[in-house]
């Protein structure tokens, strides 16, 4: 290690050599169920192997990529390993796409091959004339009506391969494993280059952070075409020789009866699910596992689910104290045992650089909110640019330091708090004011849903500040009664001056809220004007 930059090499790995000391000394424990069906790592190995062999014979080479558009199963996960035994690159697709969407990401990712669902053939088909790349797609299942498309749509049955011959390549740690692609909510999605050591690296956090045993069975529901299922889940498990339990999809009402049945002692839940579970009613499979779920993994929870989980379900450690994106993480985190301080997700990851940097590249002192930067000490541990988007990788790789695009602060201990992503900051009458503050402050409202915080151009050159939000059903609540409510719980200058109701909000495919849609569409027909009501308060 050099001391002065503390560079060090670190510990170096691939999937295929994760896998291969699976095989050796686990080959028939219990590798994968998938809502009750058990795979051996013995039995995904062979999959995987004669599946390579299969994909080899249509044309697949290394270095290429490989699209699946697959439900949680077996076979997405046999797809990923297949590919890079043949040093292909995996490409899961969010199976919510469609129309430009799916022909942006299938396009830009330049696959000729592609696998899918028989229920996604004929999105594919749609758009298929479009993707010049594309020559052949697998589907998973069976097909009802002729698809009315240019290009060859054969069974995945007749191409599952039985030739069982070991494959002769092995990756180095820093080519390419899979891409991930990110919501795009500024813009067409952007492929995050993920390498095997870099794939590997997340998982080896995972397990040092959870200290995770053997034989503690971690569940999720999340998605496969998430970096969170395969890496965090299905590649930690194979570290250590344990079992990944996946779920077909995430369900309320399944959820305790799954973690029943499958003895899991991790479990991992984001975004609205965490809250979910902790309003749901009880059931007799929750009472029952009251103190099997060790810890919850997951964003950090707010105080008052994180009390729900740990006296009314008994887990240990509720949520994860930790931040990080598709394309490094974690940037911090809290190790387990640690008490975290309210609101923060632990210290600077030791394995990164990390400043907080203003506009004009100062670095800010503790308590004053700037730009993420950060820049590894270890090769190849985070991602390796934008597929095919050199320059929007150069735009947030500059002077040598990753450009998160996200806004933090650090306490006097050193303690990261998050603040906002760059790009829905506001600043209102020379204050700054964090969108995901706000949206915390109204989610506690009892009559609303969900909620989306954001700028309308004022005149004076500024921001001024607009809520966005869904009311519960059964909510009778007014615009006006509800900024009424806000003067009581916010900083005069952060009191919306715009609120407007709807039914939705706009979205992408990953289900993330569109909000340069929200902020283009500004003052709308139905935008109740707080100002133009004449509401006044005082400011202080």
């Amino acid at each position: 290690m050099s001391e002065a930059t503390g560079w060090s090499p670190g510990t170096r790995d691939t999937v295929i050599d994760v896998m291969a000391r699976a095989i050796e000394n686990w080959p028939d424990a219990p590798f994968l169920d998938f809502d009750g069906v058990r795979h051996s790592y013995r039995d995904i190995d062979q999959r995987s192997t004669r599946f390579a062999h299969a994909l080899a014979e249509l044309g697949l080479r290394a270095g290429e990529t490989f699209v699946s558009m697959l439900d949680n199963n077996v076979d997405a996960i046999v797809a990923w390993i297949a590919a890079n035994k043949l040093g292909a690159i995996w490409v899961p697709v969010n199976t919510a796409y469609k129309g430009e969407f799916l022909r942006h990401l299938v396009s830009n990712s330049g696959a000729s091959l592609l696998l899918c669902e028989a229920a996604y053939a004929p999105r594919v088909a749609a758009v298929s004339s479009e993707i010049p790349e594309l020559r052949r797609v697998l589907y998973r299942g069976s097909i009802e009506a002729p698809l009315d498309a240019a290009i060859a749509f054969e069974p995945l049955d007749d191409h599952r391969g039985t030739d069982g011959a070991p494959l002769g390549h092995r990756p180095d740690p820093s080519d390419i494993s899979l891409i991930i692609y990110t919501g795009g909510t500024t813009g067409p999605s952007k492929g995050c280059m993920i390498s095997h050591n870099a794939c590997c690296a997340q998982a080896y956090n995972t397990l040092r952070l959870s200290e995770r045993t053997a034989d503690e069975i971690h569940f999720t529901a999340l998605p496969m075409f998430h970096l969170n299922s395969v890496a965090h889940t299905i590649l930690a498990s194979a570290i250590i020789g344990g079992m990944a339990a996946i779920g077909s999809r995430f369900s309320v009402s399944g959820f305790w009866p799954e973690i029943e049945r499958t003895g899991a002692r991790i479990a991992t839940l984001l975004g609205a699910m965490p809250a979910m579970v902790a309003s749901a009613p009880d059931n007799p499979a929750m009472e029952r596992c009251h103190g099997q779920l060790r810890m919850i993994r997951g964003a950090p929870f707010p105080p008052a689910v994180h009390e729900t989980f740990r006296t009314r379900f008994g887990v240990r450690y509720p949520g994860s104290n930790v931040y990080g994106m598709t394309e490094v993480s974690p940037v911090t985190c809290v190790a387990l045992g640690e008490e975290g301080k309210p609101g923060s997700s632990g210290k600077p990851n030791p394995d990164f650089h990390f400043m907080l940097v203003d506009d004009d590249g100062n670095v800010c002192p503790s308590g004053t909110a700037g730009e993420i930067w950060i820049r590894p000490k270890k090769p190849d541990i985070i991602f390796s640019g934008y597929w095919r988007q050199p320059e929007e990788t150069l735009k947030i790789v500059k002077d040598l330091w990753f450009h998160t695009g996200d806004i933090g602060r650090l306490d006097e201990d050193g303690y990261f708090y998050f603040v906002d992503r760059k790009k829905d900051y506001m600043r209102r009458r020379g204050e700054n004011i964090s969108s995901y503050e706000l949206e915390t402050a109204f989610s506690k409202h009892p009559a609303i849903q969900e909620v989306a915080a954001h700028a309308v151009y004022s005149e004076l050159g500024e921001d001024d500040v607009k809520i966005t939000c869904i009311l519960n059903d059964d909510a009778t609540l007014s615009e006006e009664e509800l900024c009424r409510w806000s003067i009581a719980e916010l900083p005069y200058f952060a009191v919306p001056r715009y609120i407007e109701f709807r039914r939705e909000l706009p979205r992408n495919p990953v289900g993330r809220v569109l909000k340069y849609q929200l902020r283009d569409e500004g003052k709308t027909a139905t935008t109740w004007d707080r100002e133009a009501a004449g509401l006044q308060f005082e400011r202080r």
